[in-house]
């Protein structure tokens, strides 16, 4: 088996203990870490390159997208859509052939930023996705690293606030089973965790994972539940 394609290696073998603290500190002390400043640039760029195209189009984004192989596979499906790729490494998003950000091909257009910062952004910005990809993000399989996961963040009530179908795909089980207990502790339905069969390699990583045999999984949250606007508007307020 390719070292690169090992199943996640934990401690952790099951929704750590303290999730449930840690959104709750979370919704209590909302995230006031300063912004990511060449993100911010990054995002004004955007919105010029986007023109009024941003206030109106159903944006698909791709958070984490990588070297770009789903987020050019999602813009072929969807030609209507404005497929929007987010990274933060200038060394993956160059494997899409471009070496400056923002960078359009037709429905599709690629950013470096720093996620975090940049969901605060289009939170702000009043965005409102059709679609939102998470596939396959980076797991922090170790205990003490909870808060490194996305569900973990203290970005994450921002993060859901952008609404649309997010999807999140992953080969941990664990990462599965806490973030849809994340999302059903901001008042949200607690989605439904699917073992995924036949694989359509939405990503190099779920063709890799596929491929050495492991376990790949699906989750699909639909919708914004009306208590995560209050807890939007309460940060709003406190900030």
């Amino acid at each position: 088996m390719n070292a690169e394609s090992r199943p996640v290696r934990s401690a952790q073998t099951e929704v750590h203990p303290r999730l449930e603290q840690t959104i709750r500190k979370h919704l209590a002390q909302p995230w006031r870490q300063p912004l990511h400043q060449p993100t911010v640039a990054a995002f004004k760029r955007l919105q010029r390159m986007l023109g009024r195209q941003g206030r109106s189009a159903r944006i698909i984004l791709d958070s984490g997208c990588g070297t770009g192989t789903s987020t050019r596979r999602t813009a072929a499906q969807c030609p209507g859509s404005l497929v929007l790729g987010v990274d933060r490494s200038i060394d993956r998003l160059g494997k899409t052939g471009h070496d400056s950000f923002p960078a359009r091909e037709q429905n599709l257009v690629w950013l470096r930023a720093d996620l975090p910062s940049f969901w605060v952004l289009a939170s702000q910005a009043g965005w409102k996705l059709d679609r939102h990809l998470l596939l396959y993000p980076n797991p922090y399989p170790k205990a003490a690293h909870l808060q490194r996961r996305w569900h973990g963040h203290p970005v994450f009530p921002r993060m859901l606030s952008l609404g649309g179908e997010l999807e999140l795909r992953s080969n941990w089980l664990v990462y599965m089973l806490e973030f849809a207990l994340a999302v059903e502790l901001l008042g949200m339905v607690r989605p439904v965790i699917e073992t995924i069969k036949q694989p359509d390699s939405a990503s190099r990583f779920e063709a890799k994972y596929h491929d050495s045999g492991q376990a790949l999984y699906r989750l699909v949250v639909r919708g914004q539940a009306l208590e995560t606007s209050r807890v939007l508007e309460s940060i709003d307020q406190q900030s």
